[in-house]
């Protein structure tokens, strides 16, 4: 490893190595000479830190508790590029350190590296052999995330929440569920179980895309068209229909910190599944626009519930993060939230209630007797009902991604009011875009400054990186 100056000059060398490396893949495939595959290696940063001392007490990130050699290995860290920097920066800012990148020990499947052909075509002819690695799920694991003993008790502790395999499987994931290139997703994430509100998002980019003074350059859809200014297009010239499971759209501002909507279907493990991969791409938030049943009585069909607590009857995540964990409401998110709420509809407050979530992984919860449901509730404060929200709170929570919650009242199955088709209809007609345009409003308040968003709030006590 070769030492370097400065954040800007360590992150270009980490740039410049897996690239590297990465064209040698594709003129070995092409060459046949499996036998120098041990070139194609993921490229290693390691910072090491020279003296512990105090700095300000409300940094939210780059700082360790201890002076020593902190390292990372990436996958196309030019995704990451202003990340990594501004991380470096932070902790070269807080320590004296000592900077080296270099070529790692872990050398990069083909799987993982863009253009190299059929890969599986020479493996079954038996023309890569072992000479080639394979990906390998015992590389695939969030040990560090989850605070590992043995993931921080090495010689060398951890820089970076993921290892470069883990990464490479979540870009793939993202692009397989999403259907657009893992590059283009924005800073800000939106989720949502219905195509309308994508609808109305698509609505909303065009005409941002088309107003020269918006920050917005590009739209892209999941059927991979690109929409930029003056396309012409209105929404109902667009085929916004998607083979994919998870169909996303990304309005793209140049600094990447626009907006990307996720329609992630309807339960907790999809929730799981798209969070863990998007979590490696270090979003500064991410929101749930959904609807939700109302336990209240004095509630009324498209009420907003605002989250600021969790109760996790969901199970998908309770082998992560324990039940007696909290998972505590995010400020600045809420505050956000609230705010573009009281704009958008002019200040009416009666129209917001903010209380408990309770998320379940059963759809037909309220088929259970009256009595089940009456020993189900009883000394529970929740105020909605839903499939996602927890999950994907905890995974804010447990990967350190900032996180909120916005649900509109669909229905009231304990108050004589289910959800039929007529009625939610009607009331999918009339609320979605003001519904959307406050989640969006909301991420664009957080988007004018960041650093809000970098709290103390969601570091871990035990087993916390250098890196947000």
């Amino acid at each position: 490893m070769v030492e370097v100056d400065g954040a800007r000059e360590a992150v270009d060398k980490l740039v410049e190595l897996y690239e590297t490396a990465t064209a040698r893949a594709r003129e070995i495939l092409a060459s046949g000479d499996y036998a120098s595959w041990n070139e194609v290696v993921y490229p290693k940063l390691a910072v090491n830190v020279l003296e512990w001392r105090p700095i300000d007490r409300s940094e939210p990130f780059g700082y360790v508790n201890a002076a020593g050699r902190y390292v990372a290995e990436f996958a196309r860290p030019r995704l990451l590029r202003g990340y990594l920097i501004e991380q470096l920066e932070a902790l070269t800012g807080n320590y004296p350190c000592r900077i080296q990148v270099g070529p790692s020990q872990t050398r990069i499947p083909p799987e993982y590296i863009r253009g190299v052909g059929n890969v599986d075509e020479a493996r079954r002819a038996g023309d890569l052999g072992d000479a080639v690695p394979r990906p390998t799920l015992d590389d695939v694991h969030d040990a560090i995330v989850d605070g590992h003993w043995d993931a921080f008790h090495g010689e060398e502790k951890p820089l970076f929440q993921f290892g470069p395999q883990r990464f490479d499987l979540a870009c793939a994931r993202i692009e397989h569920y999403t259907g657009i290139d893992v590059d283009s997703v924005q800073k800000y994430i939106l989720f949502t179980n219905y195509a309308m509100h994508t609808s109305e998002f698509v609505r909303f980019g065009l005409r941002e895309i088309d107003d020269p003074d918006s920050r917005y350059t590009r739209l892209l859809l999941p059927n991979g068209e690109v929409l930029e200014a003056g396309h012409g297009a209105e929404l109902d010239d667009l085929d916004l229909a998607s083979s994919h499971q998870m169909p996303r759209y990304d309005l793209v501002t140049e600094a990447g910190d626009g907006l990307t909507m996720i329609n992630i279907g309807v339960g907790p493990s999809n929730a799981k599944t798209i969070t863990d991969s998007l979590a490696v791409l270090r979003p500064e938030a991410w929101i749930m626009i959904g609807h939700c049943a109302g336990l209240d009585g004095r509630m009324r069909i498209g009420d907003l519930i605002l989250g600021n607590a969790y109760q996790r009857e969901d199970s998908i995540l309770d082998s992560r993060i324990a039940r007696d964990v909290p998972i505590p409401a995010v400020p600045e998110v809420q505050r956000a939230l609230e705010a573009s709420v009281h704009d958008i509809y002019g200040g009416d407050r009666s129209l917001m209630r903010t209380g408990t979530v309770l998320s379940t992984g059963d759809r037909n919860w309220e088929w259970h007797t009256p009595r089940d449901l009456w020993e189900w509730l009883r000394g529970s404060t929740a105020v909605a009902v839903d499939m996602e929200s927890c999950t994907l709170a905890a995974n804010g929570y447990r990967f350190r991604v900032p996180y909120g919650t916005l649900l509109s009242v669909s229905d009231l199955p304990l108050h004589a009011v289910p959800k039929l088709p007529a009625q939610a209809q009607a009331f999918y007609t009339s609320s979605k875009e003001a519904h959307v345009m406050c989640a969006v409003r909301a991420m664009e308040r957080l988007a004018q400054d960041p650093t809000k968003l970098h709290t103390r709030k969601l570091r871990r006590t035990m087993g916390e990186v250098p890196f947000r």
